[in-house]
């Protein structure tokens, strides 16, 4: 007997668990003097009020679609990677050395090759920890965390030294140059008649994060891989049984997985920065697992979850102009809440649920 229809699993949980986030939110926002009302209204406004705003919620979830795809693939071999960080910062490395490396005629020619940059060394970045799991036992939480650790004392000592622009003092490189500069919302839409706001820096980048996310539908649901690594997920015993090697399927998964969140680069190295600067991510790997979590781990929840958290992260900064009540942290709390429960209390709704529709299934 089904325990709980597929829908209410992936849309009415979720939904239920966002409603519980901003009724605690507003609790809080209550208990400190302010509108609670006022919050969700600045926060949507902030967010989808105008073109800005839209554009800014864009590009937050373009990073979070590819941290939550990195993170979702590797859970489905039930391997925890909390290295996304790490790997997308590694990533703009790739995405940098390529773009440094080749006087680029043209965005069009030199975007593949970023691409191909970026995942290789996401992907390089993920495959110690995947060894380590693999071959010695070693827990990936601990390495992949570790990791994150390893890759920001990398990138400091880069950016400080071989990599740094002569004659300044910021830790960053040098300018790409226009030729690789990637085409914004404004720039796309222009030729359409369609106005959009010239400054927001939603660029070409979305495409390719939605394309990312069918390309994971068909790996993980379409192919022999996929099933592989869904099936040691579920069973490591029954996999070994299969003759699946299950040191296969984990150096795979968490190749992918490292790879994509490597892409993350190319929305801000190549697309907003135009150039690799410290701390690009701003926690877009970490926040890729309540993307994830909240998405069931699947490419379509994954990029819903990814717009409700781009919205969020612009709708923040919207609010923090129009209630100055609210402080940066305040808002950073609120934020947590919403993770707290569309993440790490998804069972305190789905059991209760998951009670009623069977109760409802035996007495019909």
């Amino acid at each position: 007997m089904e325990k709980m229809p597929r829908w209410a699993d992936v849309a009415l949980i979720p939904l239920i668990n966002l409603a519980l986030a901003f009724f605690f939110a507003g609790l809080v926002v209550l208990a400190i003097g302010e509108n609670p009302f006022d919050m969700v209204r600045f926060m949507v406004k902030g967010a989808l009020g105008s073109s800005n705003g839209i554009g800014y919620t864009l590009y937050y979830a373009t990073n979070f679609i590819f941290t939550g795809l990195a993170f979702s693939v590797a859970m489905h071999a039930r391997l925890f990677n909390i290295g996304g960080e790490g790997q997308a910062a590694l990533g703009g490395l790739g995405t940098a050395v390529v773009l440094l490396a080749v006087p680029w005629p043209h965005w069009t020619v030199a975007l593949p090759f970023a691409v191909l940059g970026a995942a290789l060394f996401g992907a390089a970045w993920a495959a110690i920890p995947a060894w380590l799991q693999a071959r010695r036992g070693s827990h990936i939480v601990i390495t992949t965390i570790m990791f994150n650790f390893i890759g920001a004392a990398l990138m400091i000592y880069l950016l400080n030294g071989i990599l740094k622009k002569p004659g300044q003092q910021a830790a960053e490189t040098r300018h790409f140059g226009d030729a690789v500069h990637l085409p914004t919302f404004h720039e796309m839409l222009a030729p359409l008649g369609i106005e959009f706001s010239k400054s927001a820096p939603a660029n070409v980048s979305f495409i390719l994060a939605i394309l990312a996310a069918v390309c994971v539908w068909l790996l993980i649901w379409r192919t022999r891989i996929g099933y592989e690594i869904r099936a040691f997920g579920n069973s490591e015993s029954a996999t070994a049984y299969a003759g699946i090697s299950a040191v296969r399927v984990t150096i795979i998964a968490m190749l992918i997985s490292g790879g994509l969140a490597g892409m993350m680069a190319i929305n801000v190295v190549m697309g907003e920065s135009e150039r690799l600067i410290l701390n690009f991510t701003e926690g877009a790997g970490f926040m890729g697992i309540a993307v994830s979590l909240m998405g069931r781990n699947h490419p379509v929840g994954i990029v819903l979850a990814g717009l409700l958290f781009g919205m969020l992260n612009q709708g923040g900064f919207e609010l923090l102009w129009e209630m100055p009540g609210i402080s940066r942290e305040m808002v950073f709390v609120i934020q947590a809440l919403i993770i707290i429960f569309t993440g790490a209390l998804v069972n305190m709704t789905r059991d209760p649920i998951e009670r009623l529709f069977i109760r409802r299934n035996k007495g019909a």
